[in-house]
């Protein structure tokens, strides 16, 4: 079972909360933060490469520094206030019609280490390298990462009481995205979520955030061998996850657009993809969705098609050879494209399907890239299975949105 505490959360005052309040730091550009950040904004802290003129390099020992200069600054001005005891929170993303609720806690690095934390991607030691400066230097975890677990009704149940209550903070992003957040200080009510994680919730999975949950242990693990008083309780071995119930979640596909045909005529291309797959032309359609698993669309020159991958083309009983994502690189990325490695071959870029398809008729029509590929969504079942089965997905597999806003809570790690 899950190991999971309440903290008591650094945050802005609610009058404060949206100029505080930011996109997490991977989401933008340097040039895109300096031209979003107000003065009270967490970019300055989570992007402080943008308070130099001109902006300085994210690796630099000046944008290190500056980064704990700001964070001490916006607490001391009470622009970040810590919350005068341990509690857990309610977090509410709403995107169109649907709203996701998740609860805002402390997951243990022990869990990551011994495998109850679970992964569905690799990680780059580079990456986590660089979160893990992050979490040392500020001795903090200043942006959370995001889990699901398996449904429980009475933490759904609770989840829902609180979000019944007035918000601690409710306001609407760039993207027209409602972020809403309750606070849950009674002590019944936490010591109860407390034991419910404890006793009855197995497994988190990581939805978004590998990098950051593989930095947060290995800092836990590097302060435990600093501490010769180490008894796993200390507030280090602790880091702040949102968590949500797998029913409030939903996958949105993650596309992919190639430069050029590997050398191949159109019509040579077209006589290859016959070999693995139904081609069908969908004419004057302005955009063709991809209708269910092993269905794909393409666009190239100017017209959309279905592909639909040929029985006996991939495998059933293999958990990532089933994948979409699998099927397509398989048989049309590496066969057919010769695109081998999707971390490395810059031939390939990728595409979330928060830009809808449109996007990728426009990166096609603009001569940008040649043919574009949209997939049908993976859904959390699958995750959660190839996940429990220690499998490792593909390269941009999963898109989740919206994101998690930062600057909500802070976790200090002391």
């Amino acid at each position: 079972m899950v190991r999971v505490k309440p903290f008591a959360a650094i945050r802005p005052p609610k009058n404060l909360v949206t100029e505080v309040a930011a996109p997490p730091y991977d989401v933008l550009n340097s040039e895109e933060a300096l031209a979003m950040a107000g003065e009270k904004s967490l970019l300055h802290i989570t992007k402080p490469e943008i308070d130099f003129q001109p902006i300085a390099g994210e690796h630099e020992q000046r944008t290190y520094d500056k980064a704990v200069e700001n964070f001490k600054a916006w607490k001391e001005r009470g622009w970040l206030v810590r919350d005068d005891k341990e509690k857990y929170y309610v977090y509410a993303q709403t995107m169109g019609s649907r709203t996701q609720y998740g609860i805002v806690l402390c997951a243990h690095t022990d869990d990551y280490q011994n495998g109850i934390i679970k992964k569905h991607e690799l990680t780059l030691k580079k990456k986590e390298d660089d979160r893990m400066v992050h979490v040392r230097i500020q001795n903090a975890n200043i942006e959370p990462v995001f889990f699901a677990f398996k449904d429980n009704d009475e933490l759904n149940a609770i989840i829902a009481k609180a979000a019944a209550g007035e918000p601690e903070y409710k306001f609407v992003d760039e993207n027209n995205f409602t972020h809403t957040f309750w606070v849950i200080d009674d002590d019944a009510v936490i010591a109860r979520i407390t034991d419910i994680f404890t006793h009855d919730i197995d497994a988190f999975y990581v939805a978004d955030g590998h990098h950051r949950t593989a930095a947060a242990a290995r800092v836990g693990a590097e302060k435990k061998a600093n501490n010769p008083h180490h008894t796993g309780n200390e507030e280090y071995n602790y880091f702040m996850a949102v968590c949500f119930p797998e029913s409030h979640l939903r996958i949105i596909d993650y596309n992919r657009v190639v430069k050029d045909l590997n050398g191949l005529s159109t019509q040579e291309f077209f006589k290859a993809l016959e070999e693995d797959f139904v081609v069908e032309s969908k004419g004057n359609a302005e955009v063709y969705h991809p209708c269910g698993l092993h269905n794909f669309s393409m666009y190239i020159e100017g017209v959309w098609y279905s592909l639909t991958a040929k029985p006996g083309r991939y495998n059933d009983a293999d958990p990532i050879g089933v994948l979409d994502v699998t099927i397509l690189s398989n048989l049309v990325l590496d066969k057919i494209l010769g695109i081998k490695d999707l971390r490395t071959d810059k031939r390939i870029d990728f595409v979330g399907g928060i830009r809808g398809l449109e996007e990728l008729s426009r990166r096609v029509d603009s001569g940008e890239m040649k043919v574009a590929f949209a997939l049908y969504p993976v859904s959390m079942d699958q995750l959660m299975s190839i996940a429990d089965t220690g499998n490792i997905m593909p390269p941009k597999t999963t898109w989740f949105e919206p994101k998690l806003r930062s600057g909500l809570a802070i976790h200090s790690l002391d």
